[in-house]
This record gives structure tokens, C-alpha cells and sequence, in this order.
């Protein structure tokens, strides 16, 4: 039987890491142009691209025996600000939050068609259209042609993710990547311009296969059950 997080064992276990950052990180890392391992952090770098999971430094709660003076050089030396993702608020370095998102198993049902909402999943070759809608989805415009381009070169030939995208009178209105895991999956890059077109979405990932878990802002799903996780810029 399935249970929480039940991809987890993968690349990124044992690393010190909380369960939920390794979920990220195994959904996150095959999409991020730069992964960088060191004592317990792992940092992922998409130039080009404003997903926070995608330009992070994921931090163990215990953070002894992490060199925080050398992430900092490092970020630094990118040209990017020292963004770091926790599995609860920072503690015992400053910084300033940024966004927070909840980390939840859906309550999605496989979607039967309705509300004017249709799910397909799309190639690589049509991303441009899927990453302006999921852009601005979070209102973020003019990110998508950046990440358009940047997924499109890491899921040709990967089988483990499938983009999905939501229709309504021929316009693309949202966006999902789902990937697969050894027991259903995950959807951690989404974005819907309401909650019809977002519930046909998180139905047609769960379609695909369930228990599906998914990363919802924390204001969106407060008092959820899930764990929520904290990206905030160090201030050292």
C-alpha cells in the first residue's frame, strides 16, 4: 500500500534532507539547468526561470555542519539572490520570507469532462503556449518563453513527466506537469486561471495515477493537512 511521500527514496534520500524538500528536489532537480550537492544543502539554478524551487538552496533542519558562508558565495557568485527553502520557518539565520507553499495529497477525482474544460496532454514542441499559461496562471507574464525553452530540452526523451493543458473555447487556460512515481505521482508545476479549469487539471493528473501530490500556495490551502515549505532570501 501507498503511503506519505511514498517516491521518497530516490536520489536525494539521506541527504539530512526533511521528507517534503526531497520530494521537491526529485520532481525539481531533472527540470533545473545547475544541481549542486554540499554537506547536507543542495542547491538548484535555472537561469532564465522564475519557478523558486528551481532557484534554491534546500536546507536541513539541523544545520549543523552546513558551510551557510559558502552557499552565500555561491549564490553570490551566480549573480543570484540567496534564496533557501525550509521545512518550516527559518530559524537561526536572518533572512526574509518570500513565498510558502503547502505541500498536500490531492482530492482530486479522474476527470469526466465538464465546466467548458478541456485536459490534453501536449508535446514538448507545443510547451510555449503551456508555460504562458502556467506564467501567468501565478502572474508572472513573460516568464513563459524562459521556461518554455528550458523544459523542452529537459523532457525530450523523458517518459517520468507529462504536460498537460487546459482548454476552454480554444484558448490554453492552464497548465500541470505531472510526474510519474512507483506509486502515482506528483504535479509540483501547475497553474489555473480558476477553479473549474484547476479542478480538471489536478482530475486529469490523477487520471494518470494516484495518490497524487501537489504544491499548493499556503494561502490557498490553509489548514490543509501537508507540509508547508518556506523559501526566504538570507540577509547575511
Amino acid at each position: 500500500m501507498c503511503g506519505h511521500y511514498a517516491a521518497w527514496g530516490g536520489r536525494y534520500a539521506g541527504r539530512m534532507l526533511p521528507r517534503v524538500l526531497t520530494d521537491l528536489l526529485e520532481f525539481h532537480a531533472p527540470l533545473s539547468a545547475v544541481q549542486r550537492e554540499q554537506r547536507g544543502a543542495v542547491t538548484l539554478l535555472t537561469p532564465g526561470v522564475n519557478v523558486l524551487a528551481l532557484n534554491a538552496t534546500f536546507l536541513p533542519a539541523n544545520l549543523r555542519g552546513v558551510d551557510i558562508a559558502a552557499v552565500l558565495d555561491w549564490h553570490e557568485g551566480q549573480g543570484v539572490p540567496p534564496l533557501v527553502a525550509t521545512a518550516g520557518p527559518l530559524v537561526g539565520l536572518p533572512g526574509r520570507e518570500v513565498a510558502r507553499v503547502r505541500v498536500v495529497q490531492a482530492d482530486a477525482t479522474p476527470w469526466a469532462g465538464g465546466e467548458g474544460v478541456v485536459v490534453e496532454q501536449v508535446s514538448r514542441l507545443h510547451l510555449g503556449p503551456w508555460a504562458e499559461a502556467l506564467t501567468r496562471a501565478h502572474g508572472t507574464p513573460g516568464w513563459g518563453e524562459g521556461l518554455a525553452r528550458q523544459l523542452a530540452a529537459r523532457l525530450e526523451g523523458d517518459r517520468d513527466f507529462v504536460p498537460l493543458s487546459a482548454y476552454r473555447d480554444g484558448a490554453v487556460v492552464g497548465a500541470l506537469l505531472w510526474q510519474s512515481r512507483a506509486c502515482g505521482g506528483a504535479a509540483h508545476l501547475w497553474g489555473a486561471r480558476d477553479a473549474a479549469v484547476g479542478e480538471a487539471l489536478l482530475g486529469a493528473a490523477a487520471g494518470l495515477g494516484g495518490p497524487l501530490w501537489v504544491s499548493r500556495g499556503d494561502e490557498d490551502a490553509t489548514g490543509s493537512p501537508g507540509d508547508v515549505v518556506h523559501y526566504s532570501v538570507l540577509t547575511l
